[in-house]
């Protein structure tokens, strides 16, 4: 079940290059689900303004992965909100899972106009303070690994609340 109705403890991963919506969709899931939301970028900002710079460290990825353990085991689903590129970070959410005996699913968010795609990009501002936004170039050149797993693929060029009314239906079933 979704929402304040209980459903207990699983894990919600979204994934998706920059820009293509996935933290609109991860925010409005958790909300929806009474989850805890666990952002990566939100970490990993804090730690580049108060030690080194994170690019190509899994360091929020980690510092993430233990908050979400903590809160699996009290009984909280937990939605965490990252690029999650390549198969390494994944796999860290389904160790994190099977470890904490709680679910995951995997919600990969894109956007098949790359016209819109690239003027998000380009429109992006930080939200964070110290919080840098990726180029257009940055993020074409990202490396992505395609998945290999099952998850819900979610196109972000309509209506948001649609997309998120979708996601929460998967979850539910």
């Amino acid at each position: 079940m979704v929402g304040g109705t209980g459903g207990g403890a699983r894990l919600v991963v979204f994934a998706g290059l920059p820009g293509v919506g996935k933290t609109s969709l991860a925010r409005a899931t958790a909300t929806g689900l009474d989850a805890t939301y666990l952002r990566i970028d939100t970490i990993e900002t804090a730690i580049q303004a108060t030690l080194t710079p994170v690019r190509g460290n899994p360091v929020g990825y980690v510092v993430a992965a233990r908050v979400a353990a903590d809160q699996l085991r009290a009984g909280r689903p937990v939605v965490a909100d990252a690029v999650n590129g390549v198969a390494e970070a994944r796999r860290l959410w389904v160790d994190l899972a099977a470890g904490c005996a709680a679910p995951v699913r995997f919600v990969e968010v894109v956007c098949s106009d790359p016209a819109e795609h690239r003027r998000r990009v380009e429109a992006r501002v930080p939200d964070l303070p110290g919080q840098s936004v990726p180029t257009w170039t940055d993020v074409q050149d990202r490396e992505w690994q395609p998945f290999t797993g099952d998850r819900l693929v979610v196109d972000n060029t309509g209506d948001p609340a649609d997309a998120v009314a979708r996601v929460l239906t998967w979850l539910s079933s």
